[in-house]
């Protein structure tokens, strides 16, 4: 994702404002996740997502997702990580009304049969940036883009405010409402769930990334942002699983709030009438998009947690953060916002995907050589990817590097997987209570998946800690 900058100054005086509403008085506790339920698999398991975004923005036609390898996703499992967003582009899959692309479908194939060999799940993304190519990005095809000729100017070192110009605005409007442009977006949707419901890396289908909307004359950009949700996005995302259900009636949607949650604010969705929905909101904060440091006092976390928690509580739907982490992830302050973040995601999320796997500067995970950019080392850590029961406790401390899950055995539904990224010094798997594993131990370099199982209906402990394998 491009440099988030500035929101134009009088919609951010506004933010402002209501932030100071909302915002907690202290530093105290969050609010409490309770409430909020948990992933799972088709045998009931509680599933944990951590991993990366894979994208490719900048190739289309015959090159599209040609930046997307299978080195990627090797060595994502390297470090542990079970979990891909996966960018697509309506514009590349319908680049001309009503004619699907065979090839982009195939590209997509090959992408899932490598995450399948790493045994990594993927979510499906519809991404948009700024809507699409008609103002220079991907996304909505340039067909399906209508902007009753309002005026559109290019923010090139900006480019968050481009959401803000007169034509992109209109474009989400018609969008929503025209009835031809719904069932092309609905179409466009079975088309992806046909294809891949039954493809063993597939977890589910992200329904649009980023949706923005347009602002009424007066309207500041958090009502605008409620109300947008509330009577645009909540029937588009009701729309658009039907789509999806037509062709596929086991994996998970996951649905998108504005970017503006990011600003602290809970969200306007209503009802998505579907079993399996998911929460996917991001976890970008303006000041450091724009290239500040993270600023401890400021609470932002704190209400960001205390908001995006509010949803999933009421509509008992667990949590996945779609996109996170910062552009300059090495400023002063930049490792003590990634042992917060990771603490705040890990209270009250069913996972996450950073933003995003590359080999490179910016944005990048890793850096051209393979190895961990600055703090984001710390992204790897051991965690609980399946519990064959129910969770009772499951923690990290980062400083000890010791993980401990405890947990209310069901063992039918199959063994709990912890997934253990490389140690300098090994892992060693204590448990407690009438439990087994075959992997009491894990050498020095190696990620690892453990997998426990327990006597029915018995409270088992598993703990991992750092120490050289005997």
């Amino acid at each position: 994702m491009p440099t988030r900058r500035t929101i134009p100054l009088l919609i951010g005086t506004c933010l402002l404002l209501l932030l100071a509403a909302v915002a907690p008085a202290s530093a105290a506790g969050p609010s409490d996740p309770a409430g909020i339920p948990r992933l799972t698999d088709d045998r009931g398991r509680t599933l944990t997502l951590r991993g990366w975004n894979v994208e490719d923005k900048t190739n289309r036609g015959d090159r599209a997702l040609s930046a997307i390898t299978e080195k990627h996703f090797r060595d994502m499992r390297a470090q542990g990580f079970n979990f891909a967003r996966l960018l697509v582009f309506w514009d590349d899959l319908e680049p001309r009304r009503g004619q699907y692309s065979a090839a982009y479908l195939c590209k997509i194939e090959r992408i899932l049969d490598w995450a399948e060999t790493y045994d990594i799940q993927v979510l499906i993304d519809s991404h948009q940036d700024v809507f699409g190519p008609a103002f220079g990005h991907r996304g909505i095809p340039e067909w399906a883009t209508r902007t009753d000729g309002l005026p559109f100017t290019p923010h090139p070192d900006d480019w968050f405010s481009e959401y803000f110009e007169p034509a992109v605005q209109r474009a989400f409007t018609h969008l929503y409402e025209d009835e031809d442009l719904r069932r092309a977006q609905a179409r466009m949707w079975r088309v992806i769930a046909d294809r891949f419901e039954h493809h063993p890396a597939v977890l589910g289908y992200d329904l649009i990334n980023e949706p923005m909307g347009e602002l009424r004359a007066g309207e500041d950009l958090p009502a605008a942002a409620r109300r947008i949700e509330r009577y645009q996005l909540t029937p588009m995302y009701n729309r658009l699983a039907d789509a999806v259900r037509s062709a596929d009636d086991g994996n998970w949607v996951f649905v998108e709030p504005t970017p503006i949650v990011g600003e602290g604010l809970p969200t306007g969705l209503g009802r998505i009438k579907d079993p399996k929905v998911v929460y996917a909101p991001h976890f970008y904060n303006t000041a450091m998009e724009a290239g500040a440091d993270y600023d401890p006092s400021a609470g932002w976390i704190e209400s960001y947690e205390a908001a995006v928690t509010a949803y999933p509580k009421e509509q008992r739907i667990p949590v996945v953060v779609g996109e996170w982490g910062p552009l300059n992830n090495s400023l002063p302050n930049m490792g003590r916002f990634y042992r917060e973040a990771l603490a705040s995601l890990n209270r009250y999320s069913s996972g996450w995907a950073g933003y995003v796997w590359c080999y490179g500067g910016g944005y990048c995970a890793v850096d051209e050589r393979g190895l961990f950019r600055t703090n984001k080392e710390q992204t790897a850590a051991p965690y609980a990817a399946a519990v064959a029961g129910r969770v009772v406790a499951d923690t990290y401390d980062p400083g000890s590097g010791t993980y401990r899950l405890v947990y209310r055995a069901h063992g039918w539904r199959g063994a709990t997987e912890i997934s253990l990224p490389p140690s300098a010094s090994g892992w060693r798997i204590a448990l407690d209570g009438p439990a087994w594993t075959d992997t009491p131990t894990v050498p020095a370099g190696r990620a690892c998946t453990v997998r426990v199982r327990g006597l029915p209906g018995a409270q088992i402990t598993v703990t991992v800690s750092p120490g050289t394998p005997r």
